[in-house]
């Protein structure tokens, strides 16, 4: 049968980064895998960012997003039937910041996807900057896409001037603080967590990542995914002077009439390649990367995309700017 992973973990945790890393391990071993993208959204930056792992041993395939949730579930399930007649070693599926664990579940109980497929490893990135206090939303995503998870995995520990130590601490009892919120009795301890930094994972850690499981619990679902009041707004045919890039991303996570924006994401021309971007009002990531496609995707709360327009209209010098 087919192993199929789960990488879970909110909006800009890290986890089409760990997922690049994570494949490449399996490559590596000499396995035969594909990699599923499920994004609520029209356009998905991550799996653009994934297509060079592309080759006859990885496959790299996107679910788009759809207006009717049972549509969205049904296509999610289409892709599975279409990816378990393939046979492969390996699945590994990276979901949206925005899901319900009960959707994987019910649908790998179901004939004939319980004929290929087993669950292997149900893995949640948890960055070590997590704030200590988010949304009632958010907290909600939180706990209910880790308290399944065979392990935990830290991300983005640079970035934390405290020692490894209290940073697992805090991040613990923050998770367990939120499981507590969903009536979940499940309770993390420091052996769940792996907070080595990422280039020092070795062969021998992943093993351990592909051994990790998941725990079936259960818990208080307070919202649907589909009521959950973020949006997704895509600006697009964007070409900024690359010196104005940065500022503007800058000024439009700073200006609070632009709306509670949780993250910015995507990817912008410059004179040689392209700026892959991971925005959040806390920090500004950038990688240089072969290829893309201009678009900025902004995800948050009371969008004001008009707001936003008046930042990046007053750099851009594409004439085909769109934004929806």
């Amino acid at each position: 049968m087919t192993k199929i992973d789960l990488i879970t973990g909110i909006l800009g945790a890290g986890k089409t980064t760990f997922l690049r890393r994570y494949a490449k391990y399996l490559i590596d071993k000499g396995e035969r895998i594909a990699i599923l993208e499920n994004d609520f959204g029209a356009v998905n930056v991550d799996v653009m960012m994934l297509r060079d792992l592309q080759s006859d041993r990885c496959q790299v395939e996107m679910i788009s997003g759809c207006g009717d949730p049972n549509c969205h579930k049904r296509r999610f399930r289409t892709q599975l039937i279409a990816l378990g007649m393939q046979h492969f070693d390996h699945v590994i599926i990276e979901p949206s910041g925005i899901f319900d664990m009960d959707e994987f579940f019910d649908l790998l109980y179901e004939s004939p996807l319980d004929k290929w497929f087993s669950i292997g490893s149900i893995l949640t990135i948890v960055s070590a900057d997590l704030p200590d206090i988010l949304s009632e939303q958010m907290e909600y995503l939180l706990a209910s896409e880790a308290a399944c998870c065979g392990k935990l995995i830290l991300s983005k520990q640079a970035y934390i001037k405290d020692s490894v130590s209290q940073t697992k601490n805090r991040i613990l009892q923050h998770l367990n603080r939120a499981l507590t919120g969903i009536q979940c009795r499940r309770q993390f301890s420091d052996k769940e967590i792996i907070t080595k930094e990422w280039e020092q994972l070795k062969d021998a850690d992943f093993h351990g990542i592909t051994a990790a499981s998941y725990r079936h619990e259960s818990y208080v679902k307070q919202f649907q995914t589909e009521n959950i009041s973020s949006e997704v707004h895509y600006f697009m045919h964007i070409h900024l002077p690359e010196e104005s890039i940065l500022p503007t991303i800058s000024t439009i996570l700073k200006d609070a009439g632009c709306g509670h924006i949780y993250r910015m994401k995507g990817a912008l021309p410059l004179e040689q390649g392209w700026l892959k971007i991971n925005a959040t009002p806390e920090r500004t990531e950038t990688e240089t990367v072969a290829n893309a496609q201009a678009v900025l995707i902004v995800i948050g709360e009371d969008i004001n995309r008009q707001q936003i327009d008046s930042h990046l209209l007053k750099h851009n010098t594409d004439s085909a700017y769109i934004s929806i």
